[in-house]
C-alpha cells in the first residue's frame, strides 16, 4: 500500500552505491499511542509489543498510492504524504477508526506539518520533520494537531479546525501557531484507565469502577484498581479521566 519516493517525483539523486539523496516537500505526520509508557508499566513488554504491531498494521490499512509508512519508533509510525489534503484525509481517516472500534486499547495521538526535508536512504531528516515530531507531542489521546499550511488544507475539505494558539515548542526560537482538526463526531471523549491509560468501558458487564473523593474511576482490571488504591495522588497526577 506505500508508496517510496522515487527520484522523477520528488527530485531525488542516486548514487553510486544505491542511496537516495536530495529534497522533498511533503507534509510529514508522526502518530503514536497516547499511555504506552503506563501500560507497558501496568502490563509488561509482551502486552506492550502487541499493541504496537496491531496499531501499525492498521495504520498501514489507511495509507493510499502516493503516502508512505517511513518507519517505526517504539510506538510511533513516521508517515510521509504528498499534499495537505492527503495528509488530513488518511490522519482523520486512521484516528477515527481507532477510536471507533472496541478492541483499540491505547488512544492515537497525531501531529503534521507541510515543508521541505532531506531525503537520505529512503528517511526524511530536516525542520519540517522535527517540527511535525514536536507538534505530535503536544497532542492529547485521539487529537490531531497541525500547523498552519494543513489547517488550511482541513477548511478547505470541511473539517472543523480551531485554532489551539501559538505554543513555544521544545528547541524552536519562536512560537508556531497549532490547530485541532476535528476527528470523528461529537461523541463522548473515551474514558480510560488513570494507571495504565487503557480504553476502557463505562456500562455493560465488564465494567471496574472505583470511587473515589466523590469521583468514579474506571479500570481495566482488578491489577490496576489495586495499583491505584496504594497510591492513588501518583495517578491522579497524571490526569485521570473520572467519570464527569
Amino acid at each position: 500500500m506505500t508508496d517510496r519516493p522515487n527520484a522523477e517525483r520528488d527530485g531525488t539523486a542516486r548514487s553510486g552505491d544505491g542511496a537516495s539523496h536530495g529534497t522533498v516537500e511533503a507534509t510529514f505526520a508522526f502518530v503514536d499511542l497516547a499511555g504506552f509508557t503506563a501500560v507497558t508499566e501496568a502490563h509488561g513488554d509482551a502486552e506492550a509489543v502487541s499493541i504496537v504491531h496491531a496499531f501499525r498494521d492498521r495504520a498501514l490499512d489507511v495509507l493510499r498510492p502516493g503516502d508512505e509508512l517511513v518507519k517505526s519508533i517504539g510506538d510511533a509510525v513516521m508517515l510521509r504524504f504528498p499534499t495537505p489534503e492527503q495528509a488530513i484525509v488518511g490522519l482523520r481517516q486512521l484516528l477515527e477508526h481507532e477510536l471507533a472500534i472496541q478492541d483499540t486499547v491505547l488512544l492515537p495521538r497525531a501531529g503534521a506539518h507541510h515543508g521541505p526535508a532531506m531525503v537520505v536512504e529512503g528517511d526524511y531528516y530536516g525542520a519540517a520533520v522535527n517540527l511535525a515530531a514536536r507538534v505530535a507531542g503536544q497532542a492529547r489521546g485521539g487529537q490531531l494537531l497541525v500547523t498552519a499550511g494543513a489547517a488550511l488544507a482541513a477548511r478547505d475539505l470541511g473539517a472543523i479546525t480551531t485554532h489551539v494558539g501559538a505554543i513555544e515548542l521544545r528547541n524552536l526560537s519562536e512560537s508556531v501557531d497549532l490547530y485541532d482538526v476535528r476527528v470523528g463526531g461529537a461523541a463522548d471523549p473515551a474514558v480510560t484507565d488513570p494507571v495504565c491509560q487503557m480504553r476502557v468501558p463505562t456500562s455493560g458487564d465488564a465494567v471496574i469502577a472505583l470511587e473515589w473523593s466523590e469521583r468514579r474511576y474506571y479500570f481495566c482490571g482488578m491489577h490496576c484498581v489495586a495499583r491505584f488504591a496504594a497510591s492513588p495522588q501518583s495517578y491522579l497526577a497524571r490526569g485521570a479521566d473520572p467519570d464527569p
